[in-house]
């Protein structure tokens, strides 16, 4: 299900034998951007992932929920209540009765992942993944927001072997959200969750146009310091690293889509067509006509 006016994308797979040979497939990945005082959760979701806050439901599957913006309950077992804040991760296991939902004040924006396969199962034999420890804070990580999305485009493109490339993001998933949630102690730097924060924000809106100013407004901060903050900690002021993340979009659509040039060039905000070009060469070495071409004989 794709609905950009609901703000949410997810994907149910069918996997094969041959799939499970291979020790970890996906079944399900997705992400969708609740607001304050909307319905939780969707409706259309197939049965067996469909649930309601009050009455909860149990999976066959793990699944990692990755919250970055809002709060909102867990409840695990009927018994166990935890708040949920931005930047921490759920972790459900099979066979488990689980319920969460975001506060209906702040809505939340969640990307979520299932998956099984005896290579989870021995990550989770081996206790580096457990039930005492099901709500993990990582922060505000911009890679970990990259592979939900990458794990979501993998899923559109369906070719073949893509089980065994989101068997493979899961598990860089899976070390991002260990070792951060193991090291967060140490890493709480309010400086550097602005950042990511900021990092998010720009990822989830590449298709809007959101000025450096604005985007310092909606952190709470003085522009000047902002921007400081964040080329400090990135080595790009915020304008460059917003547009170098236009320009990944781009090149991702020149190759998986039929988008033309202009309709690419406005999709992505840019000021005009001839603006677009300028500033995909500046980046790339070549116009964005040249790069389709070039990459499409390639492969």
């Amino acid at each position: 299900m794709n609905n950009s006016n609901l703000g949410a994308d997810f994907k149910y797979l069918m996997v094969n034998e041959l799939d499970k040979k291979y020790g970890l497939t996906v079944n399900t990945v997705g992400f969708q951007i609740v607001q304050p005082h909307s319905p939780y959760p969707l409706s259309n979701h197939p049965d067996g992932y469909f649930f309601s806050a009050p009455k909860g439901r149990i999976l066959n599957e793990y699944q990692f929920v990755y919250i970055t913006k809002g709060s909102g309950v867990l409840t695990i077992d009927s018994t166990e209540m935890l708040q949920v804040s931005k930047g921490q991760v759920i972790v459900l296991f099979p066979g488990q009765w689980h319920s969460y939902h975001p506060h209906t004040e702040t809505g939340w924006n969640e990307y979520y992942i299932g998956f099984s396969g005896e290579i989870i199962e021995n990550v989770v034999s081996n206790s580096f993944l457990c039930k005492e420890n099901q709500l993990l804070d990582v922060g505000l990580n911009e890679e970990l927001v990259h592979l939900f999305k990458r794990a979501i485009e993998t899923v559109e493109i369906d070719r073949i072997a893509s089980q065994q490339h989101l068997l493979g993001i899961v598990m860089h998933m899976l070390g991002i959200i260990l070792s951060e949630s193991q090291n967060k102690k140490f890493e709480n730097s309010n400086a550097k969750q602005i950042v990511e924060n900021a990092k998010i924000i720009m990822n989830e809106n590449v298709y809007k146009d959101i000025q450096a100013e604005e985007l310092s407004n909606r952190l709470n901060m003085n522009y000047t310091s902002f921007r400081k903050m964040f080329k400090n900690i990135t080595g790009y002021a915020p304008a460059k690293y917003f547009q170098a993340l236009k320009i990944q979009k781009a090149k991702q659509l020149l190759l998986e889509s039929s988008y033309s040039v202009k309709e690419i060039s406005y999709m992505l905000c840019f000021y005009s067509p001839e603006s677009f070009n300028m500033t995909f060469k500046k980046n790339t070495g070549e116009t964005p006509s040249r790069y389709r071409s070039i990459c499409r004989n390639v492969s």
